[in-house]
């Protein structure tokens, strides 16, 4: 459990902050209200993170107590404050903070934002490690001593020789073996200019290649030397030292990925954060056309004029859900309804619909038998399967084989330690096609969100579905790897976390409005949605009341709280969010019942909120069919 030290001069949002990270899973080791005692407690209780205020009333503000922090103990800080002012940012760049969150804080924000710098620093300590045994491995190097000459041939070499290559001193000394016939070819021309040009200057030079043993083990050398010329500046011999520097070279690509891996995390949060913000508001306009589509289909039937392009508006709204639910694939905590399933039916019915319309693509299927549950949002890994059989019969425009398998697996800390996820039980499943295949320069780059390597305007996608791929499979808890090389095919492989829930089997969705006579409160901050479901409530038999704010809820609840018999409660809302104002809502009854409402998904907030009672969620844009029987089951249960 990490340690987490909190800072902050005002007691009240001390202890609020206290404890939402303990409810969250942190261990809170104590809260201080000043720069110099966050120091002080910083230095007995060492945590893994401080949540610093920046500022505080005293001699030390949050700034200068985070740089001590940092500069003595080497702990992370993230900045909490209520002021954004560019002035007070760029003095705050200047303690390297490892995240800045905005008063009022959200639990989700926190949550990332901890995450992230935790993981920073844990990036941070092996990369330190690496640089460390690095260090140690060159102070250790044990060194060959040679003469040669020119055309690659030995004079003198030394016994650690044959601990080096597997060639023992007879074989280079009796000329019949030259040390060019151990270089690798590729690098043989390296060599050569090398030499060429120390001819040129002071006759020194050092360089780095590669050799292959006698086992036949591919070694990096590095060879350090002196060209010896006679008064005529004739070569006379070659003398220098070589040393195996394959460790070392390990350990900046073991370095390098570590790296570009911190890279990939921080890029892919970044762009995540961006995705949620635009699928949240882009559901809310959404929710306002489905609403106007929804309202006039009530009354009317298939004989009125336009009734046809009033269906084709609520399917092409439908269609931008679609659009932003895969933006929100890739954003961080983009689960929907999350529900136990068995991996081998959902890929024979995906597999099944796709081989429909690819009748060029042979699918072969292999499934384990009683293969193990996992909890997922079928709906996004049914469209993360689809995407990966989409791009596959890219790679085979002209027809081919496709081959699907499931295993149940058990990972153990090696397989999973690069991944940041716990060892146990999964399932894998693999997808291989018999394409093209592709270069390391572009398997490098394939889950980064926009990347295509079709042309602009392509039918074939905006580079998003393999982006989305990573994200859904990430956001579940599993990995996603793939294996390929040009002109020999590809293959994914995905991992899932196994779970012991017991699959239930989904209930039938209506095609009907379900109507109702009670009072409902409904709370959304966006006027244009208020008064769209207004219109879409009172046309199913409800009374309607109205709140463009928590506050201004609160206030309707505790006046009219007899009467209301339900809240369709906004989870995003300015001052106070649908968390807080459920909170107090449920204080006030704790037999309320509420249903919430976001363009966001269910994970994290809305997760957490229905997990402290709250009856129900549903996702904008939604249908009025849908609205009406989730609000039935809640009134009637």
């Amino acid at each position: 459990m990490h340690k987490l030290l909190v800072t902050d001069d005002e007691a009240y949002i001390a202890t609020q902050i206290e404890e939402r990270l303990t409810s969250m899973g942190y261990d809170v080791v104590g809260v201080a209200s000043s720069g110099e005692e966050a120091i002080d407690m910083s230095r007995t209780f060492v945590p893994d993170l401080v949540l610093m205020d920046i500022v505080m009333p005293g001699k030390l503000n949050g700034i200068g107590a985070a740089k001590i922090i940092k500069d003595e103990l080497d702990i992370p800080v993230i900045f909490l404050t209520a002021y954004t002012g560019d002035q007070l940012i760029d003095e705050a760049k200047s303690a390297e903070p490892s995240g800045y969150i905005v008063k009022p804080l959200q639990t989700r924000e926190i949550k990332a934002a901890i995450e992230i710098a935790l993981y920073k620093k844990d990036v941070d300590r092996q990369l330190h490690e690496s640089e460390e045994k690095y260090r140690l491995l060159v102070s250790n190097i044990p060194c060959v001593v040679f003469t040669g000459y020119r055309d690659f041939s030995v004079d003198f070499i030394d016994d650690k020789v044959e601990e080096l290559t597997g060639y023992s001193p007879e074989d280079f000394d009796s000329r019949k073996l030259k040390w060019s016939d151990i270089v690798i070819e590729d690098d043989i021309q390296k060599i050569v200019e090398d030499f060429t040009n120390a001819l040129k200057g002071d006759k020194k030079y050092s360089r780095k290649y590669r050799i292959k043993s006698k086992e036949g083990e591919i070694l990096w050398i590095w060879e350090k030397g002196q060209i010896v010329c006679d008064d005529q500046r004739e070569i006379l011999f070659v003398s220098g030292v070589l040393s195996d520097i394959t460790h070392y070279i390990r350990v900046e690509e073991e370095k390098e990925r570590l790296e570009d891996k911190l890279r990939q995390v921080q890029k892919m949060e970044a762009i995540g954060i961006l995705a949620g913000g635009i699928a949240h508001n882009f559901n809310n306009l959404l929710m306002g056309i489905q609403g106007n589509a929804s309202l006039a289909l009530m009354d009317v039937d298939s004989t009125y004029p336009n009734y046809e392009r009033l269906k084709n508006i609520e399917q092409y709204t439908q269609s931008g859900a679609e659009l932003t639910g895969q933006l929100l694939g890739f954003a961080k905590g983009g689960k929907y309804e999350v529900k136990p399933i068995d991996m081998n039916e959902l890929i024979k019915k995906s597999s099944g619909m796709f081989g429909r319309t690819r009748k060029g693509v042979k699918i072969y299927r292999k499934y384990q038998k009683d293969i193990w549950t996992v909890e997922v949002d079928q709906n996004q890994i049914e469209q993360t399967l689809l995407n990966l059989y989409v791009n596959a019969s890219h790679a085979m425009p002209e027809g081919g084989n496709l081959y699907l398998q499931t295993k149940n697996v058990t990972l153990d800390e090696n397989d999973v330690k690069s991944y940041d996820l716990e060892p146990g039980r999964y399932v894998k499943i693999s997808l291989t096609d018999t394409g093209a295949g592709m270069d390391e320069k572009t398997k490098d780059r394939i889950f980064e969100p926009f990347f295509t390597t079709k042309e602009m305007g392509s039918e074939k996608g905006l580079g998003l579905s393999l982006a989305f791929a990573y994200g859904v499979i990430t956001n579940h808890g599993g990995i996603i790897n793939v294996q390929s090389k040009k002109g020999e095919g590809t293959t994914f492989d995905i991992y899932l976390p196994a779970s012991e829930s017991e699959i239930i089997t989904e209930r039938k969705s209506l095609e009907k409005f379900l109507r109702g006579t009670e009072t409902v409160l409904y709370v959304d901050d966006e006027k244009f949605i208020i008064s769209i479901n207004e219109e879409i409530l009172k046309k199913l038999g409800y009374t309607v009341l109205t709140a463009r704010s928590g506050k201004e809820a609160i206030e309707i609840y505790k006046e009219k709280q007899d009467n209301i018999d339900m809240v369709v409660l906004d989870m995003i809302m300015p001052k106070m969010d649908g968390g807080e104002t459920y909170d107090i809502l449920k204080k006030i009854n704790p037999d309320i019942k509420v249903l919430l409402s976001s363009g966001y998904s269910i994970e994290g907030q809305a997760m957490e909120i229905l997990e402290r009672g709250c009856d129900g969620f549903i996702q904008k844009p939604f249908k009025i069919e849908h609205l009406s029987q989730i609000m039935r089951e809640i009134l009637e249960k």
